[in-house]
């Protein structure tokens, strides 16, 4: 499936042997870049709205599918240790220098997975972002106090994340036509040309099997982050299913920066795809405060 959207390109990116990474791109190559990370369930489409829209405000806008994601950067899903998270890291790294952004700082926005990774460089290479923006995953340290709560009620949204390391989970969600991704995607107001447009790259055994090993590459084992200390723009849905309000509101206390929560009432996990234009005028203001 072909997916064409109007001031949008598509580049395929080397980074290293065996690793190529199909991005979405718009805009000019030298203006300031802003690098999207998608996350689990969906692909570099959910950033759609966001690309043309960053071109168009004179941003260098680069959305890859991710390791696992992309056909061509696919190591063997089996070998969990090709999915950890310090490769994903660099990958994204080695995108935004072979994109020629290695010398300056760019912008960087993620969802789901992609934040979580978003977290870890933001705290690993503060010196090289103008700006964060986070949709949907709470701050790793806010998320793990959430989980320990006593009434269970985050610890009950991430179950999903035990489930996947079943060796059945990448069939069960693909089963009756991914009925289950589907199900959930629609749930969360994805609408259905997006639903297929996702389906069309991690809707296949190779790809849901690279996409899963994210999460059994990492098992129970945690980064330790501290404050974050770039300015943080964190864009939450309160109707959001795998992330409670304890977990968002609390990001706030590990922000040692400028920062900024928006909670969008009724929207899902999939903010981007459900309410773009309010997410595209959120990130939008956010970095016009932040310039890189």
């Amino acid at each position: 499936m072909h997916v064409k959207v109007p001031m949008i390109d598509t580049r395929r990116i080397a980074t290293a042997p065996g690793l190529v990474f199909d991005a979405s791109i718009g805009g000019d190559d030298t203006a300031p870049l802003v690098l999207m990370l998608h996350g689990f369930g969906v692909s570099r489409y959910l950033w759609n709205a966001q690309v043309p829209a960053l071109a168009e405000a004179g941003f260098f806008a680069a959305a890859p599918n991710q390791r696992g994601y992309a056909v061509d950067a696919r190591p063997d899903p089996s070998d969990h240790a090709s999915y950890r998270v310090d490769l994903l890291i660099r990958d994204a790294l080695d995108i935004v220098a072979t994109l020629g952004h290695a010398d300056r700082r760019f912008h960087l926005v993620g969802h789901d997975w992609g934040a979580s990774l978003a977290w870890q460089i933001a705290d690993q290479h503060p010196e090289r972002l103008g700006s964060l923006t986070i949709l949907s995953r709470p701050h790793p340290l806010s998320f793990t106090r959430a989980l320990n709560l006593p009434d269970g009620e985050q610890a009950r949204r991430s179950r999903h994340h035990t489930t996947f390391l079943d060796p059945d989970a990448g069939p069960n969600i693909l089963a009756d036509d991914a009925k289950w991704l589907r199900t959930r995607l629609a749930a969360n107001g994805v609408p259905p040309a997006a639903i297929e447009a996702h389906l069309s790259v991690i809707g296949n055994p190779p790809a849901m099997e690279a996409a899963l090993a994210w999460y059994r590459a990492r098992g129970v084992r945690h980064q330790p982050l501290g404050p974050t200390s770039v300015p943080t723009l964190f864009i939450w849905g309160d109707a959001d299913d795998t992330v409670g309000r304890a977990a968002a509101e609390g990001t706030g206390e590990f922000i040692a920066a400028p920062y900024r929560f928006e909670v969008l009432p009724g929207v899902g996990h999939y903010a981007a795809d459900q309410v773009p234009d309010r997410v595209n005028a959120l990130l939008l203001e956010h970095l016009a405060r932040h310039p890189a």
